[in-house]
């Protein structure tokens, strides 16, 4: 995953927003405005988190991971926020259920097959209380950005 865009100013913290679909359109926006992807990609990410709900109930720290196809994407990015006060998603799996979301992360990705890697390693984070509590606490983005990249394992490919 080296080509992968994660940095600073991909991560957004203490984001405030009513509503779901508020969120994504602050984070899609960023990543509009950094050409990380095509302007159609908020609408569609939107799209897709109203037909296939990211929200994931955790132990601690409600996530959720919305995402969409990838020919709204410029570079295969990551988007990270933490919002100021938690704000209801759907439940993966369940959309007659909602879960109040605390961290968002929005994957820009440019191959089908990529997602699924990724997936896998965010599931993993998402179990560990204590990272999901760093994250929500931490108002350092180089330290969040360190400690998901270490967890993540960027560097150095899959």
């Amino acid at each position: 995953m080296s080509d992968l865009i994660f940095d600073e100013s991909t991560i957004l913290l203490d984001l405030e927003s009513d509503t779901k679909e508020d969120v994504l359109t602050k984070m899609g926006s960023n990543l509009v405005d950094k050409e990380l992807v095509k302007e159609s990609y908020i609408d569609a990410v939107i799209k897709r988190e109203n037909e296939f709900a990211t929200g994931l109930p955790t132990s601690g720290v409600s996530v959720a991971i919305p995402h969409t196809d990838v020919e709204h994407v410029n570079q295969k990015t990551i988007s990270m926020a933490v919002l100021k006060e938690p704000v209801e998603f759907g439940v993966m799996g369940d959309d007659s259920e909602t879960t109040p979301v605390k961290v968002v992360f929005m994957l820009a990705m440019d191959q089908p097959h990529s997602q699924l890697t990724l997936l896998q390693k965010l599931m993993q984070v998402f179990q560990d209380e204590d990272t999901l509590q760093f994250l929500v606490t931490e108002k350092d983005k180089t330290k969040v950005k360190d400690l998901l990249t270490e967890k993540l394992a960027f560097e150095g490919g899959e």
